[in-house]
C-alpha cells in the first residue's frame, strides 16, 4: 500500500468553529483511491467520503502543496515504447493517441503528479519490465 495525506483546517459552515479535514491518496489492490474525513472541533459536524480513481482537485492540491510534486521518467529512453504504451492504456484508460503523448512525456521531461500517482504508475511500468526513475520535482 502506498499512502500520503495532509491535514487541512478551515471554518465550519455549521458553527464557525475550526473544521479539521484529513485528506489523502492511497492505493488499494493496485487501484488509486482518495479520501476526505472532516470533523469540527466545536460541534458534532463531521463526514467521510472516499473514491476510486483520480482524486478531486482539492485533495491533489493539498497534497502537492504539503509534499511537493514527483516526476516520473523512463530510465532507458532508447528502449521500446510498446510496453510503456500498454501500461499507460491499461492503468489510465488512455486512448492510443493519449498514451503516445504520455509516453513522449515519460521519455522527455517526465510526468508530474503526486507521490501516490507516480509511484503507482512506476509499479505498473515495472510489471512490464520498464525501468523508471522517481524524483521530487520543483514544479
Amino acid at each position: 500500500m502506498i499512502t500520503q495525506g495532509v491535514q487541512v483546517t478551515s471554518r465550519c459552515a455549521a458553527c464557525g468553529g475550526v473544521l479539521v479535514r484529513d485528506v489523502g491518496q492511497f492505493t488499494e489492490r493496485g487501484q488509486l483511491r482518495w479520501g476526505i474525513e472532516g470533523r469540527c472541533q466545536k460541534c458534532p459536524e463531521g463526514w467521510c467520503e472516499t473514491g476510486t480513481g483520480p482524486a478531486p482537485q482539492e485533495v491533489r492540491q493539498a497534497l502537492l502543496a504539503e509534499h511537493g510534486a514527483v516526476r516520473l521518467r523512463l530510465a532507458d529512453k532508447g528502449g521500446s515504447l510498446v510496453p510503456v504504451l500498454r501500461a499507460l492504456r491499461e492503468m489510465n484508460g488512455l486512448s492510443l493517441g493519449e498514451a503516445r503523448l504520455a509516453a513522449a512525456d515519460l521519455s522527455g521531461e517526465g510526468l508530474i503528479g503526486t507521490f501516490v500517482e507516480m509511484t503507482l504508475l512506476a509499479q505498473g511500468l515495472e510489471r512490464r519490465s520498464v525501468a523508471t526513475t522517481l524524483a521530487t520535482s520543483p514544479d
